[in-house]
Parts: structure tokens; sequence; C-alpha cells
């Protein structure tokens, strides 16, 4: 079997990154959107990043970046992807890609077995995706909000990119996401926070082992 991948989401103090590093988190995840509670600019996922080993990727969640915003984290030198949770075209994506060359993920709001569906518009342009749950209209996030979706839906549909799920994964739930979904990479964020936007290291440690096959 192969190892199962982890994404630790929303990270923005020292310790926690170290935290997910120990816990053999394959991904960490650094939030660049000032809405959130996760936000980090620039110098500061500089300087968390700086200390994380060039096998575990480092990924910026953005939502609808600008090309100056995605012009000034690429600067950084700090990130192996970034991570689109707006309403990113096919097209936009794939010109992001090929403009800053670097791999894409793209985040697909699911709420219907719909949903899952129009992923597919995204093969060529995007090299992962991130099921995550849709969010209720008018909400201040698009994400990080600690809800899940139906994760049958995901069966039986043919995903012919890399993909992730997320959306409401924590520690008592994980092992079942897992077994019904299949999913060779999962991605947490408010399932291991004490407070919205402060990460727990104690659930950070927890989650990544409960996530992992005994």
């Amino acid at each position: 079997m192969s190892r199962l991948a982890i994404k630790i989401c929303g990270l923005s103090t020292p310790d926690t990154v170290g935290a997910a590093m120990r816990a053999d988190a394959t991904h960490l995840g650094f939030v660049h959107f000032p809405k959130s509670p996760r936000h980090v600019e620039a110098d500061q996922l500089r300087a968390l990043a700086a200390p994380v080993p060039a096998h575990i990727g480092r990924v910026a969640v953005l939502v609808d970046p600008t090309d100056e915003t995605l012009a000034l984290l690429t600067a950084t030198n700090a990130l192996t992807a970034f991570q689109l949770h707006g309403k990113e075209s096919p097209a936009r994506v794939a010109a992001i890609r090929q403009r800053f060359n670097i791999p894409v993920w793209k985040a697909i709001s699911v709420k219907t077995r719909a949903d899952v569906e129009s992923a597919k518009a995204y093969t060529g342009a995007a090299d992962l995706l991130l099921f995550d749950a849709k969010t209720p209209e008018g909400a201040a996030l698009p994400g990080g909000m600690g809800l899940r979706f139906d994760w049958t839906l995901l069966r039986g549909v043919p995903i012919s990119l890399p993909w992730c799920l997320s959306g409401g994964l924590g520690i008592d739930n994980v092992a079942e996401a897992i077994r019904i979904t299949g999913a060779p990479m999962i991605d947490v964020s408010s399932g291991v926070e004490s407070a919205p936007g402060i990460k727990s290291v104690d659930k950070i440690m927890a989650f990544c082992k409960a996530a992992q096959p005994s």
C-alpha cells in the first residue's frame, strides 16, 4: 500500500509547523487570504517554510488571486504548489500553471454528485483536485469551516487527476473517511484547532496518528 499523503493546512506558527513535521505530514498549507483567521503574509510564509525539508510539500492556499499576489508568493522561493479555493476557471488554472511554472491544485466545492462531476473540466489544467465541502451562500470563507460533504458521492466517479479529500475531517472521523472514499491524500485545518485559526500541537499529532493505517 502506498503511503497516505497528509496535508495540515492553515499553519501560522513555528511550533505547529514543527508538530506537523514530527507527525510525518507530507504537505504543509499556508493560507494567504486576508479574510481568513489563518492568513499569513508573504514574509511570514517564507519564515515558516524555511526549516521545512525539501521532501515536504509547502502549499499556498489562495482565493481568486491576482497575478501580482502570485508573483509576490513565488518570489519567496518557499512553495511547491498553489492551491486555489475561489471561482478560478480551468483556463485561469492553466494560465497560472504556465506563467508561474508551479503545480496548481484546484479545490472543488462539493454538495452534489454534479459538483464532483464538474471536476472533470480541470483535467489538463490542474495538477491535483481537492474535494471540499461547499460552504453556504454568502459565507465569508470558501473553506476551513469544519463542514463535510457526503463522502459516498465520490464513489464510482473516475477521477483522472491526483486528488485529496478535505472538509470536516477530524481525529474521530478521518479513518472512516479514508475507508469510504479510498482517498490517497487528506487535508485538515479546523479539525486540528483549539479555536478558529489556532492550531493545536496535540491535535495535529493525534490526527496524523488516526489517519495512518495500523
